[in-house]
């Protein structure tokens, strides 16, 4: 096995191009181009997505490649975002990375998006003071996915608990968007939060059957608050915007946090650790660093840069696969619902 691998990775699921250059477990170079055309219509157009990442793709690649100071040849595999994600959004990443793959004549890595996010933890650039062990209790909380996984290795995955409708970060949003504030409202309802009191109002935590969730309850219920309060007084939403916020935070992070301390309860890992674009939330961070020192558990949050889409997470579970020698052919499609 070579003593040095470095991987291209390439991440188009969403709205976001981005490639990254990693080095064995070091990221030498992470770039991401946002979209920011999806702002005017509150939510990601899948058509819109899917020309942009025809338009940057180029370019974001070979400014990775320049950044890590790096040519082609260097190259010992190219790791792509197979799935789940946008269709029209994988495929162009899917079809870049097997045409690079065929001319250069390495190997072609396929990654599951959501494993890539648990995955992030093994960057070397997080600079854990401890080594994460498995087996890691892992609490991912995204746009699109809320799901509890036991991870034993590198390769191997085990989702106990998950989402039964909306994702936690679908719920972010949503709320955000009755409460009038922009997309993407996720951040907005983290800011807002710090100004305001997050018991200044009571919104229901679902209780699912085993260490499953649901967020769906809580969407309609603050629905039917608003409308409720709105009709006694228009301003209601205005004048109480902060308390709104730190109330919906608050709800949606015990809801996270109840069936995480039942799952570390029933399978006793080594360690917890947060992932996924909600990772990055202050007030969910903070949580679950006060949860692992209460346990006497380590916890383990990415740094910033690898909460959102990006593609060194791509390129950290590239490598793993590499040295399985987990590789896929030049048939292989993209699958916009691929499980964990």
């Amino acid at each position: 096995m070579k003593s040095e691998v470095f991987i291209l990775a390439i991440e188009s699921s969403c709205d976001d191009t981005s490639a990254a250059v990693l080095k064995n477990q070091t990221v030498l170079s992470n770039v991401i181009a946002t979209q920011k055309v999806h702002e005017e219509f509150g939510g990601v157009v899948p058509e819109l997505a899917s020309r942009a990442h025809q338009k940057n793709i180029i370019p974001v690649v070979d400014a990775a490649l320049k950044k890590a100071n790096i040519s082609v040849k260097q190259l010992n595999g190219i790791a792509f975002t197979k799935g789940p994600g946008l269709s029209g959004s994988l495929h162009v990443g899917v079809s870049f990375a097997k045409g690079l793959s065929m001319n250069l004549g390495v190997p072609l890595i396929d990654v599951n998006h959501m494993q890539a996010h648990i995955l992030a933890h093994l960057i070397d650039n997080n600079n854990y003071e401890i080594p994460v062990e498995f087996p890691m209790l892992c609490l991912t909380v995204s746009g699109g996915h809320t799901q509890l996984v036991l991870v034993h290795s590198p390769n191997k995955f085990e989702v106990v608990g998950q989402t039964l409708d909306d994702a936690a970060g679908e719920a972010f949003d949503k709320i955000a968007k009755t409460i009038g504030l922009p997309y993407p409202g996720g951040p907005l309802i983290d800011k807002l939060a710090n100004e305001g009191n997050p018991k200044a109002f009571k919104f229901p935590i679902s209780s699912m059957k085993n260490l499953d969730y649901s967020f769906s309850g809580l969407k309609t219920s603050v629905l039917y608050f608003l409308q409720k309060e709105v009709q006694k007084n228009p301003n209601f939403i205005a004048e109480n915007k902060a308390d709104l916020c730190a109330s919906v935070q608050y709800t949606i992070i015990e809801t996270l946090l109840l069936k995480l301390k039942k799952a570390i309860a029933t399978y006793k890992p080594n360690c917890i650790a947060l992932a996924g674009g909600v990772s990055a939330n202050s007030a969910l961070r903070a949580a679950i660093t006060q949860l692992g020192e209460e346990l006497n558990l380590p916890s383990y949050i990415p740094s910033f840069e690898y909460c959102t889409d990006n593609a060194a997470m791509i390129g950290i579970s590239g490598y793993y696969k590499f040295l399985n020698n987990d590789f896929c052919g030049l048939e292989v499609t993209a699958q916009p619902r691929l499980k964990v």
